[in-house]
């Protein structure tokens, strides 16, 4: 069985009925929680795994991961950094090949527990990874879970102060929901048929070819309301030829410079026999 949907519009998302986990959600914000977590996180075949930071609203300012969430089909811990640190049972946890861990942009999630304890990640999917294999174009978590379930999950928490002293319960419930809906979404890939790499490109140029078309309607657009018509459409194939001839020009014209900063050089350095 293949996916039928490859893309999925926004418009189309915003009426899609709201999915969240409803299992059992504990927050470990003691250190002496931690073993008991990470026991029963280790007896799980597959976990899904999210992190949150505080968001940042300057440039160049990023916060520490302050929460990471591991869930099960049936509960999902909360452990929060900024409360326990990142625990040498935590970091074991990860780089346990026993035990599949699996998360959305997950190398990004890795490296910022990484930076509070260091450690070997072990058996880490991406499934931002999986997805193209299967014919699935969208790579955000909440577009994804959609083309796979027909529901959404809802973003609205995204950008609240996780370092607060206490979560609320709408932050609870958004974190678990999203550590739950990465496991929900892989062990529904691995249900699903690969497409081959020849399919999987060719699906990957239509997309482009269909962005590129809707660009060029918005642009047509604006001219017409400006009183101009729009010039003929571009093949793709056309657009990337003219791209190549861009950069075959910036590659002879860097090479000429070259060529000219070395005679300048020999010009002004002679060598005196």
């Amino acid at each position: 069985m293949r996916y039928q949907t490859h893309h999925i519009n926004s418009d189309l998302l915003q009426w899609m009925p709201v999915v969240a986990f409803d299992g059992e959600v504990i927050v470990v914000d003691r250190v002496e929680q931690v073993p008991e977590a990470v026991a029963y996180l280790s007896a799980q075949p597959v976990v899904g795994v999210d992190t949150e930071s505080r968001p940042s609203f300057t440039r160049g300012i990023h916060y520490p991961t302050a929460l990471v969430q591991i869930a099960s089909h049936e509960r999902c811990y909360l452990f929060r950094l900024t409360h326990v640190g990142m625990p040498q049972e935590l970091a074991d946890f990860f780089a346990n090949p026993a035990v599949c861990k699996v998360g959305l942009a997950f190398r990004d999630d890795i490296n910022g527990l990484r930076r509070r304890r260091n450690f070997t990640p072990a058996n880490c999917v991406d499934i931002q990874h999986m997805v193209p294999q299967y014919g699935i174009l969208d790579l955000g978590l909440q577009k994804i879970y959609a083309i796979c379930f027909g529901k959404k999950i809802s973003k609205s928490q995204q950008l609240t102060n996780w370092e607060n002293t206490h979560l609320t319960p709408e932050q609870a419930r958004y974190a678990s929901t999203d550590a739950w809906a990465t496991l929900l979404i892989y062990e529904d890939l691995l249900a699903h048929e690969q497409l081959a790499p020849d399919e999987v490109i060719a699906l990957k140029r239509e997309e482009k070819e269909r962005q590129i078309e809707h660009q060029q309607q918005i642009q047509d657009q604006r001219l017409r309301e400006q009183g101009i018509e729009p010039p003929p459409h571009l093949t793709l194939e056309e657009r990337e030829e003219r791209q190549a001839a861009k950069r075959r020009e910036a590659r002879r014209r860097k090479r000429h410079r070259k060529t000219a900063n070395k005679k300048n050089s020999s010009s002004r350095n002679p060598v005196i026999p």
